[in-house]
């Protein structure tokens, strides 16, 4: 049996999604920004898609660009409106768990461009904490970004808290989150919660890769970080991948079509897991456990084996998890996020990620536990003491 719980890392492309993009790849393939038919063809598909998003996110569809994915999302709205705003102040502020197309993107606004950063410490569930937000808030931030699900544990953060507070201390502050791991799982309202920015990623949602989309509210003021041809109101330049902009919008509206039956399956299989794994002798599950994390995430530390070795004996029996978030690398270390919420020594380099999508099923999820009952005991005999 072949059972891939890593779909946090990337999920398979629905079937519907691979046909729409190879119909504009060989027959709507024109150039969007070329007058003639073939142009306008593709043209359609781009605002087509953009409704689409409007819709699911109850914003103006002007306010929505495309981009490569959801690196380049954050990378536009962190360097833009930091460059952008630099005239009312120099302070950033963001969580020590984020992603690292935020921290990475953060640090070079610190190192580079001499911008002073504030890294918000998380609770033992990774978590932001707000009484830290608070504290950090200044006359001189100008923007604050907090993600939506944290990618290893699957905390959701309390966005609406953290607008609110950030707002009645100064409106003009702009938040950005990167719902890159909440967007398909949550019904997210960007304008309604006074969220400013809003990254989302089209390979998390059974979309094609290389594919992202960035929210900017109305009176965001930003600049570009790459020139060219002035696509996209001169915010993004360059020819639009249109193929992979129908196929988000496709992943998009199917993810949604039956979003409340597809997260009430996985939180089903996700309690299942968990209540199997526990019987494991000396596991922890990372983070929160009830409606404040994901429906799809599992973080799960196995004293006495390191994660690679866990992990291939996995991969061994067709069974595909991951260690760590997976996105920047494929070498493991340390994760930010389990130190940052205090885990146990004995936990940081032990822990494995299961993230299910609703492709999962219940004989699938059996499966794994079963594997991991057989060789975890195995493992351990020769763990070195």
């Amino acid at each position: 049996m072949e059972v891939y719980l890593d779909n946090s890392a990337t999920t398979r492309c629905y079937g519907e999604v691979a046909e729409i993009a190879a119909k504009v790849m060989c027959g709507d393939y024109g150039n969007p920004s070329s007058m003639h038919k073939k142009g306008l063809e593709a043209e359609h598909h781009i605002r087509d898609a953009k409704e689409v998003f409007a819709k699911l996110l109850k914003v103006d569809a002007r306010t929505l660009y495309f981009t490569s994915g959801g690196t380049e999302s954050d990378n536009l709205a962190l360097i833009g409106c930091a460059r952008a705003n630099r005239r009312r102040g120099n302070h950033l502020i963001t969580t020590q768990i984020e992603h690292e197309a935020i921290l990475n993107t953060m640090r070079h606004l610190e190192e580079e461009e001499g911008f002073r950063v504030t890294y918000l410490p998380v609770d033992e569930n990774g978590r932001v904490q707000i009484e830290a937000l608070k504290e950090a808030l200044c006359k001189e931030t100008i923007l604050v970004s907090v993600m939506y699900v944290n990618n290893e544990v699957g905390a959701v953060q309390p966005i609406q808290e953290a607008v609110q507070t950030v707002k009645s201390f100064n409106r003009n502050i702009l938040f950005h989150s990167d719902a890159v791991q909440g967007f398909g799982k949550y019904q997210i309202y960007p304008k309604r919660m006074g969220i400013d920015l809003l990254s989302v990623s089209s390979h998390k949602i059974h979309g094609p890769k290389g594919m992202g989309l960035l929210y900017i509210g109305e009176n965001v003021k930003i600049t570009p970080i790459a020139y060219g041809g002035g696509q996209q109101k001169n915010i993004r330049s360059g020819t639009e991948n249109v193929p992979g902009i129908a196929g988000m919008a496709k992943a998009a509206s199917l993810i949604y079509a039956d979003l409340k039956g597809n997260t009430e399956k996985m939180r089903m299989l996700k309690k299942h897991f968990m209540e199997g794994v526990s019987t494991i002798e000396n596991i922890r599950i990372h983070g929160l456990t009830d409606e404040r994390s994901a429906p799809h995430i599992i973080s799960v530390g196995f004293a006495g084996i390191r994660s690679e070795v866990l992990l291939h004996t996995l991969e061994e029996k067709g069974i595909y998890v991951s260690s760590g978030s997976a996105c920047a690398s494929n070498h493991p270390a340390v994760s930010g996020v389990l130190k940052g919420m205090g885990v146990p020594r004995e936990y940081l380099d032990s822990t494995l990620r299961f993230s299910l999508s609703e492709f999962t099923t219940l004989e699938e999820i059996d499966y794994t536990l079963e594997t991991l009952y057989n060789c975890v005991p195995m493992l351990r005999k020769y763990t070195r003491h």
